[in-house]
């Protein structure tokens, strides 16, 4: 899984890796094993496209999925399939591939929802290129669920593998550029940099998907944008 580590402790964000390194297999085979157990922000995306596709039967691409963590938190009407750069356990509805080389697809399929969560803070350079080709996978009606990191936070500590630091305005204007944001929230706030631990401060936060006038801006975490394809 393509991911921050704002999902569990606040460890090793201090320090920042060499400017645009993009990290291949053998760096993400290992990491994305942190997130074989479901964390903070996988429960909520979960949670809102559980309540987004109400029951339907669709097709979901989790875009970065590492160890397919996400699959075990949708219903079942949801038809699932990912792509990594490292696979942990091969599946047919899985694929390996390192998609900053080549385009974000599998089999030439079409998608109802397509979730990327913490995946774009490491795309270098292919941010536009990338959004271009999720767009394009996205069928007629259908839904993007991106992350992205607050950089706009009044902590402003760096995890060192982020090849793709920017301010969160500039994020949305690139964003929009190749979809219309229906909206967006922060997936928490807390006055530290990290997803919230206590439980009572968690379930709060879980349940408010609203951007609060000055104080999301200090201290909203990460950001959710749902958003549809220009076409």
């Amino acid at each position: 899984m393509i991911e921050s580590p704002l999902g569990a402790e606040p460890a090793d964000r201090s320090s920042s890796g060499p400017a645009g390194m993009l990290y291949k297999r053998d760096f993400w085979i290992t990491e994305n094993l942190n997130y074989s157990r479901p964390h903070y922000r996988m429960d909520k995306v979960a949670r809102l496209v559980n309540k987004m596709v109400a029951g339907r039967e669709c097709t979901l691409l989790d875009v970065g999925c590492g160890p397919a963590t996400l699959a075990s938190l949708l219903q079942p009407n949801i038809d699932y399939y990912g792509i990594d750069i490292a696979i942990q356990s091969r599946s047919p509805n899985l694929r390996e591939t390192d998609f900053l080389r080549s385009p974000i697809a599998f089999d030439g399929r079409q998608f109802d929802v397509v979730v990327a969560q913490g995946v774009f803070e490491y795309v270098g350079k292919f941010q536009s290129q990338k959004f271009a080709d999720v767009a394009s996978i996205i069928a007629d009606g259908g839904t993007f669920v991106v992350s992205y990191v607050n950089f706009d936070h009044r902590e402003r500590v760096i995890y060192w593998p982020y090849s793709n630091v920017q301010a969160f305005d500039d994020f949305r204007r690139s964003l929009a550029e190749h979809f219309r944001i229906r909206r967006f929230f922060p997936t928490s706030h807390n006055w530290g940099h990290w997803e919230p631990s206590q439980k009572l401060v968690r379930t709060i936060n879980m349940h408010l998907n609203v951007r609060i006038p000055i104080i999301s801006r200090k201290l909203a975490v990460e950001y959710l944008f749902i958003c549809s394809p220009r076409r």
